[in-house]
């Protein structure tokens, strides 16, 4: 990786437009050569629709490096931040995160071909670990829901279309139907059914039935 053909920027961000950017400005210039080269958003990170992150997605080249305060400032969603990093691993693109000291190991005593065989090996470990740690919310997420469910259950909650009542015509109506003395059409209406709730009924009836 040759250093000077290859551009260093630096990427903050803050949720919203009161807070400040100095902490992590400060924090970036010594590794940011050029202030003007560290792009700032104040929106929040639940996306990755925000101007300067875009600009800098559309500047960034080959073998240029982009320099994070830490994970949180590029997105709240691990799995988006995966493919995020996924995205610049295509372009050949370095991520550096500061709060991530793995990301900062100095490889230039290394020859260019080294370096950046280095380099990606670590930005594929840092992809690996935040697939796991997406699987690991979506796991968390799906245990909690379940057990929000079964814990509403056991209070009587219900789940699903609520059961229709039929009147007690029904039964006489759908052994008229069986007999051939009505048609299904006329019966539907007079339920009020579509074809398929119509039959779907039936069928219900007749496993009740049997057991």
């Amino acid at each position: 990786m040759d250093e000077n053909f290859n551009k260093i920027f630096g990427y903050i961000r803050v949720s919203s437009k009161e807070q400040n950017l100095d902490r992590q400005i400060d924090s970036l210039k010594q590794y940011v050569p050029n202030e003007r080269d560290i792009f700032a958003d104040k929106l929040s990170g639940k996306d990755f629709n925000r101007p300067a992150y875009q600009t800098l997605k559309m500047m960034v080249r080959p073998g240029d490096t982009i320099y994070i305060h830490e994970m949180e400032r590029l997105g709240r969603n691990k799995e988006e931040i995966k493919n995020e990093l996924e995205y610049f691993k295509g372009k050949g693109v370095y991520i550096r995160i500061l709060n991530l000291p793995t990301t900062l190991i100095d490889y230039s005593q290394f020859d260019s071909k080294l370096q950046k065989m280095l380099m990606e090996m670590v930005n594929n470990i840092l992809i690996e670990v935040l697939a796991t740690m997406a699987e690991t919310e979506r796991d968390n997420i799906r245990k909690r829901q379940r057990e929000g469910i079964d814990a509403a259950k056991k209070r009587g909650a219900k789940f699903g279309r609520p059961t229709k009542d039929f009147p007690p015509c029904w039964q006489e109506d759908k052994l008229k139907w069986e007999a051939g003395e009505v048609t299904a059409v006329s019966l539907m209406k007079k339920y009020g059914m579509a074809s398929s709730t119509f039959y779907s009924k039936v069928n219900t009836d007749k496993i009740k039935e049997k057991n």
